[in-house]
């Protein structure tokens, strides 16, 4: 390796955050906590609220099991990101580099670059959506006031990475409670969603359950998180040279992963148990995008003309601080994979703007030539997801053959357990993801 391919990934957060190593559990797992929260932001995307929603109107709660499944799924592939880093001291994008010669080198690098870009795009439309839901600002001038973030984010970096961790707690939070108010509000059966939790034939004999379970759990893992995580765990001032220091840190920073991905599953089942409550055996044709929605919130006789204002203007909320978290872990993630796979630094207000303006671009000429049609501009979210998925099998494949590299790894290779679900979970996942594709060009 060169000296450029040793240097730290993100620098400039790289063990920066001090730990607590002498203390009670609890204030060395507080020390810790920080990374998977702005992990847990790629598991509640905008572009998976609308499926979670509409599984619920249309299927009641019995796809809560998919949502568990696809957790545990998440949890697994997210703490090998977890060792990855820690263990060698490398993020996933410099350690993919290991196993390419230069020319690939630079296509990985270049669809996980567009995988971000499309993340960009998802995030965008839902903030530019919530924006004009709130304040009645046109999807145009929203799109181009996303730029704005920009600036945003490099002020709140001054300030050190817990300063970044703590405004993307806050706003998962305020997600968090906003949908839980709205849940009990709806006043679900708590019997059937627990029952929701128990696998079910239908959901695999049933075409139209099955579809939107492939949804569910194709659009979860999301490939920008791999490459984040195995970066931002190297924050923490543990001993790079000591094997008992990186165990407890893969420890305690795996509790952190597992802990803020319980949130993001807590989130998405009230995402689904709030379209089962209001929508189940009625009104499905409402839920076919963020707009339809928000009015089906509006105007739901159930919750009256008060209750449905309040609900769908927290919804909008909702989106729009899910869109804002999406902002700077987007950022964070396309420095790493820039400077992983080819060993470019730029300055960060660069990289924002080039990314974002990429990003809001095909927004742009879609509401111009389209004349700001929802319809569309929902639909070019959807095309976003679509190459998501076809860009996470060039994430997987490496996160697994890197971790189970005896020579990189070391003692933390993983264990055949895992090598046997990991494999298992990136042959699922990349079949689904194709079938995903071929369905959604399908209904086009």
């Amino acid at each position: 390796m060169t000296e450029r391919d040793n240097e730290k990934s993100l620098s400039e957060i790289n063990n920066t955050v001090s730990i607590n190593t002498d203390g009670k559990f609890s204030r060395k797992l507080l020390s810790f906590l920080g990374p998977g929260l702005l992990i847990a932001v790629g598991y509640m995307d905008p572009g998976n609220w609308i499926t979670s929603m509409q599984g619920g109107a249309q299927f009641g709660y019995m796809l809560l099991f998919v949502i568990l499944l696809s957790s545990l799924a998440a949890m697994l592939l997210q703490s090998m990101a977890v060792r990855l880093g820690i263990a060698t001291n490398m993020d996933l994008a410099q350690a993919t580099k290991h196993y390419l010669n230069k020319p690939f080198t630079y296509v990985f690098w270049i669809i996980t670059e567009l995988a971000i870009i499309a993340t960009d795009i998802a995030e965008v439309i839902g903030s530019a959506i919530a924006l004009y839901l709130l304040f009645d600002i046109p999807l145009l001038v929203g799109s181009i006031i996303t730029v704005l973030d920009v600036f945003l984010l490099l002020f709140i970096m001054h300030f050190g990475f817990r300063k970044i961790e703590a405004i993307v707690g806050t706003l998962i939070f305020t997600v968090l409670i906003i949908f839980l108010f709205e849940v009990y509000i709806a006043s679900p059966s708590v019997t059937h969603m627990l029952n929701g939790f128990v696998p079910q034939t239908e959901i695999i004999t049933n075409n139209s359950a099955l579809y939107i379970a492939l949804g569910i759990i194709g659009a979860t893992i999301m490939p920008h998180n791999l490459y984040l995580h195995s970066s931002i765990v190297q924050s923490r001032m543990y001993d790079r040279n000591d094997d008992k220091a990186k165990k407890n840190a893969v420890k305690f920073a795996t509790l952190d992963s597992n802990i803020q991905l319980i949130i993001a599953f807590v989130i998405n089942c009230l995402l689904l148990v709030l379209g089962a409550a209001l929508f189940y055996g009625a009104n499905t044709e409402q839920l076919g995008g963020f707009f339809d929605l928000y009015h089906a919130l509006r105007t739901e006789p159930a919750l009256g003309a008060t209750m449905g204002a309040i609900m769908s203007t927290l919804f909008a909320v909702a989106l729009l601080a899910s869109g804002q978290n999406s902002t700077i872990t987007g950022t964070m993630a396309g420095q790493i994979v820039m400077e992983g796979f080819i060993n470019l630094k730029i300055p960060n207000w660069a990289r924002r703007l080039i990314t974002r303006g990429i990003a809001i671009l095909p927004i742009i000429i879609c509401l111009i030539v389209f004349k700001s049609n929802t319809e569309k501009v929902e639909q070019l979210l959807v095309f976003s997801q679509v190459f998501l998925s076809i860009a996470l099998p060039f994430s997987l494949v490496p996160l697994q053959l890197a971790t189970n590299d005896k020579k990189l790894m070391g003692i933390f290779k993983n264990k055949r357990w895992v090598n046997i679900i990991s494999w298992c979970l990136i042959v699922i996942l990349s079949i689904l993801n194709v079938y995903l594709i071929v369905q959604t060009f399908q209904e086009l």
